[in-house]
């Protein structure tokens, strides 16, 4: 039986921390990962339009075998930049990969597009660099989700997107967590704006309790993608939907890779239409490596499956907990429900 860690959020996964940053008058911010030691991570990406930092050497086959943090920020190909403040604060703490005299650390990172919600883009110095950093200090166990961090200026289709988290602990101790900024092209509610498609793995009313959509069936997934690929043609945006899945069980990199590709099916059960050409969409997975993988092969398929579970969740609750704020283009979901 899995259920939820006590927090019901990444940092159930002992070790790790998160911190948010937001700019309320631009409309964006920052979200921050990191953990007391560095950490074994991969990614996989599913969307045909990603904007990412140093995801290359997460591959299973390079060099770097550990991480420091990573970034999830709004701005587009300017919240890239998040990173290099991330960067700054952990070489100031010392922490990095060491070569001679040199720290270096390593901070890969992924934006999603919010340059077009209504906040003032008008800066004459890349604010990203600086709410990074701040990020990064706010780290700890407990944070905000909804409008906050990564996800203060997401848009999910029809209705504020946002950040969101969730965990679930496993029959032999294992835990396992995500963590997402929720801004896709795709609708995480069916049509009608109330029930979630996630809604079948909803655990203790965490996105509202109120099951799935009596409705639903073929029809109304035909209906959803129809609406969506005629929003597309209106007024332009771009989208993406970045995740974080985490475990404490020992994992080499290639199996983080696996994981984060098995996370995937949580974006694909969330969000209708998803990995669209217009998305980044892609998941990051880590491990901190301080529990054994007993069974190599069951055990990580069961990770992979609890990772897509808790990413499905955390769309949903990233919904859910997006709050309003002046100059929306979109209502929340509270608005709707």
């Amino acid at each position: 039986m899995m259920c939820p860690g006590p927090r019901n959020l990444i940092t159930d996964v002992p070790g790790l921390a998160v911190g948010n940053a937001r700019d309320d008058t631009l409309k964006s911010g920052a979200t921050v990962l990191t953990a007391e030691a560095p950490f074994t991570a991969s990614v996989h990406v599913m969307g045909g339009a990603p904007g990412t930092r140093e995801t290359d050497l997460l591959a299973p086959d390079k060099s770097v075998a550990k991480i420091d943090a990573i970034t999830l920020s709004g701005g587009s190909a300017y919240g890239l930049d998040a990173c290099s403040g991330v960067a700054d604060a952990l070489r100031a703490a010392g922490r990095g990969f060491r070569l001679g005299d040199a720290v270096i650390p390593i901070v890969p990172g992924a934006i999603i597009f919010d340059l077009l919600n209504g906040g003032d883009k008008a800066w004459d110095e890349n604010p990203y660099r600086a709410l990074g950093r701040a990020a990064f200090e706010a780290a700890g166990e407990a944070f905000a989700q909804g409008s906050e961090g990564a996800g203060t200026g997401a848009l999910a289709a029809m209705q504020k997107g946002g950040l969101g988290s969730a965990s679930l602990r496993l029959e032999d101790g294992t835990t396992v967590g995500a963590l997402v900024a929720a801004n896709p092209m795709g609708s995480p509610t069916t049509p009608g704006g109330r029930h979630f498609w996630a809604a079948p793995f909803e655990i203790d009313g965490e996105f509202g309790e109120l099951g799935p959509d009596p409705s639903a069936g073929l029809g109304r997934v035909l209906e959803s993608a129809k609406m969506r690929a005629m929003q597309t043609r209106a007024p332009e945006r771009a989208n993406t939907t970045i995740a974080i899945v985490a475990t404490d069980a020992d994992l080499t990199k290639a199996q983080c890779q696996r994981v984060a590709t098995a996370a995937h099916d949580g974006i694909a059960r969330a969000i209708l239409p998803a990995h669209s050409p217009g998305d980044g969409d892609l998941v990051f997975a880590l491990s901190t490596g301080a529990r054994p993988l007993a069974q190599p092969e069951t055990g990580l398929t069961l990770i992979g499956h609890a990772a897509s579970l808790c990413l499905s969740r955390a769309i949903a609750r990233a919904i859910h907990l997006a709050r309003p704020a002046p100059g929306d283009l979109l209502p929340c979901w509270v608005d709707q429900a």
